[in-house]
Order: C-alpha cells, then sequence, then structure tokens
C-alpha cells in the first residue's frame, strides 16, 4: 500500500502504490506478481544447477544437464535454423500448405487426421485442435474431455514478425508456399 495517497482520489495508488514502487513491470510483460517473481528467482536457480558440472549426480540430472547444454548452444542452433522444423514435417508425411503445390497432395492417401496423430502421439504437439482432460465445469466430480484450439506455438507474437532465425518458416509466405 502507498499510505501517502489519498484513498479517495486515488484508490489504486493507494491500494497497489507500494507494491509498484518496489517492484518495476518489466515492458515485456502484462502483469507482474509475486509468482512471477518467484518463478524468475527459481530459474536463476535451476539455471545454476543446471550449469554445475554433471559428475557424480543422478542419471535423471545428467540428462536434464545435457538438454540444457543442447538448447544453450546458440551457434549450432543459428547454423541449423529452420532445418529441423522442415526434418519434422518430412517426417510426418508433408504438410501440404506448406509446399508450393500445396493444392494437390504429394500422395492420394495423404490424411490430415494421420498426420495431427502422428504429431500428437510422436511430438505431443497439438497443431489445430488441443484436447486435454480438465474438472467439468458443471460437475466438478467429474472430468471431462475438452476441446479447444491450440497455442501458437512460438512464446510471443514478436517471433512471427522478426527477422531472425524463425522467419523462414514464420512468414505467411513461408508458412504457406516455402518460398524463398
Amino acid at each position: 500500500m502507498d499510505t501517502t495517497a489519498d484513498p479517495c482520489k486515488d484508490f489504486y495508488q493507494y491500494a497497489c502504490g507500494g507494491w509498484l514502487n518496489r517492484h518495476v513491470i518489466p515492458e515485456t510483460s502484462s502483469r507482474y506478481s509475486i509468482f512471477d517473481i518467484l518463478r524468475d528467482e527459481l530459474e536463476i536457480i535451476l539455471k545454476g544447477v543446471l550449469e554445475t558440472s554433471d559428475q557424480g549426480d543422478r542419471e535423471a540430472f545428467q540428462k536434464a544437464k545435457i538438454l540444457y547444454k543442447s538448447c544453450m548452444n546458440e551457434s549450432l542452433i543459428e547454423q541449423r535454423d529452420s532445418l529441423p522444423l522442415l526434418e519434422v514435417l518430412t517426417m510426418v508425411g508433408d504438410w501440404p500448405v506448406a509446399s508450393a503445390d500445396w493444392n494437390s497432395t504429394k500422395e492420394p492417401s495423404w490424411s490430415m487426421e494421420e498426420k495431427l496423430s502422428i504429431m500428437n502421439s510422436r511430438f505431443n504437439k497439438r497443431v489445430l485442435i488441443d484436447m486435454f482432460v480438465w474438472n467439468d465445469d458443471r460437475d466438478s466430480s467429474r472430468h471431462i474431455i475438452y476441446i479447444d484450439q491450440p497455442s501458437l506455438g512460438m512464446p510471443s507474437r514478436d517471433y512471427y514478425f522478426n527477422g531472425g532465425n524463425y522467419q523462414r518458416v514464420s512468414t505467411p509466405c513461408n508458412l504457406f508456399t516455402m518460398c524463398d
């Protein structure tokens, strides 16, 4: 609270001013709470743990450290560019709208349902439809299957508009026709 503010004139400043004075809301966030602060602190601790040597660690910790190091190898990530995504598309039997001749399929037996199930089962990625089990809103003692739209996949809308590593697969021209 900001007890210097008059609650009759600016209740928001009175109720939240102390928090706002002690905590800077990052420009990249639309909200910032104690949970965000705890998450940031936990990420720092986790980063420290993952960057220590893995001698004598349990197998699970060793695997986590290997995965972390692979994600931190920015030069290899930049070198590979969009190749991993294009390889996944090839692995699942292509995605017609991601090719220049998207009106014709590569094979007459191409099935969208089959490709979606491969993406879901092999990569745990829901592409057009997201399904999950959750509490029933009408009866909390039951669980039901929800069908929803999936997230866009990339963390924020900026990834779709910048000219960085994701440009080849994120712009509308490339996403639908893979044109250069």
